[in-house]
């Protein structure tokens, strides 16, 4: 723990936090020791997240229009940027993996490497305040602002369909879970898209937010979208 806290930058206080951030859901359910998995700071640590780099953005980026705010936010958020964050934090080398999860490469695993740097900004908020948890994210995200167009780089399904959806406003999409299958070291997810009740595209994924974008994509193929 103490490696990692030091890649980290951060002293916790309370170590079982750190602990709990780093147990995914593998281990804890073939714990005996009464360890709970990371799923509920991973909820936490969403929200943080969003909301420092939403502040960030809006005071560094005054004449950005919402929408490219928006699609800005979700480049530096998503699955793919956070899974390259654990990477440099070394993280699956620290994660607490069920045996089943270890054996099968979940330590480098782009949907539980995302999820565990959630986990993390959680505890370091939880044990520190916002200022431990800013610091830590914009350590990241300003170097990936600097280095590369996000806007070029990152394709945002999900807020894309949102915005051509929201011209009419009486329309609204809502992303349904219909299938979940396989152990919990290679989960397999099925999303539906539905416009009002009508279904209007489907994607699959390792993750619940991989399948939503394939599922958005979908649909704006089947728009007649340039994607």
């Amino acid at each position: 723990m103490k490696i990692f806290e030091e890649n980290l930058g951060y002293c916790f206080i309370n170590k079982k936090l750190l602990e709990n951030a780093l147990t995914h859901s593998s281990y804890a359910n073939e714990s005996r020791d009464g360890l709970f998995s990371n799923e509920r700071l991973e909820f936490l640590g969403d929200s943080i997240l969003s909301l420092i780099v939403s502040s960030y953005i809006y005071d560094n980026y005054k004449r950005m229009p919402e929408g490219e705010l928006t699609r800005l936010r979700a480049s530096l958020v998503c699955e793919k940027t956070l899974c390259k964050f654990s990477r440099e934090l070394s993280v699956g080398e620290h994660l607490l993996l069920g045996k089943g999860e270890r054996k099968t490469g979940g330590a480098e695993r782009d949907s539980i490497l995302a999820d565990a740097f959630e986990a993390i900004l959680a505890a370091v908020y939880l044990d520190g305040g916002i200022e431990p948890a800013r610091k830590l994210v914009m350590r990241f995200v300003i170097p990936e602002l600097e280095s590369y167009d996000v806007k070029a780089d990152f394709k945002d399904y999900k807020t894309l369909l949102q915005e051509i959806i929201q011209r009419n406003p009486e329309e609204s999409v809502t992303y349904v879970l219909t299938d979940e299958k396989g152990p919990d070291h290679n989960k397999e997810f099925t999303v539906e898209v539905r416009l009002n009740s009508n279904t209007i595209g489907v994607g699959t994924g390792r993750s619940k937010k991989e399948a939503e974008e394939m599922a958005a994509k979908q649909a704006l193929s089947l728009m007649g979208e340039t994607i």
